[in-house]
């Protein structure tokens, strides 16, 4: 699957800059063998504060220095974070429905996008987070995974 530019560019910039971070939503779907068409991507970042420094830099270096983000955001559950507009938006979540972050850490599947080493959510996480969100999108989703 070919990314935008932006977006492999800015996951590369993650990994060089250790983020622990998970891929989720529609590109996990479609790692899981239901792709779809999306506008987004989303991305689960590990809430530590260490993991939170490290993203803070990776920001910073990719070109987002100006947005006002600090680490204490990657810090409080359920925040959203919104770089950029569709069709080529990164969303950055720090708490899933449904799940806990750091089981969705400690079960993630290594994978590779678009020539890009990442982390995915496992299935059975994805499932849980589908059934919890239970958007229409998502429930789709779910019947497709399941």
């Amino acid at each position: 699957m070919n990314l935008p530019r932006d977006w492999k560019e800015f996951l590369e910039s993650l990994n060089s800059s250790g983020v622990e971070f998970v891929i989720v939503g529609a590109f996990a779907v479609a790692y899981h063998g239901r792709p779809r068409f999306t506008g987004d991507l989303d991305i689960l970042v590990r809430p530590t504060p260490d993991n939170g420094r490290r993203t803070v830099n990776a920001l910073r270096e990719f070109g987002f220095g100006s947005v006002p983000i600090d680490v204490e955001d990657f810090l409080s559950p359920g925040m959203v974070i919104q770089l950029g507009v569709r069709p080529t938006r990164i969303d950055l979540v720090t708490a899933l429905s449904g799940v806990d972050a750091e089981e969705v850490w400690r079960s993630r599947v290594a994978g590779v996008l678009d020539g890009v080493p990442v982390a995915f959510i496992d299935l059975d996480s994805l499932k849980r987070n589908k059934r919890a969100t239970g958007r229409d999108q998502d429930l789709a989703d779910l019947a497709a995974l399941e």
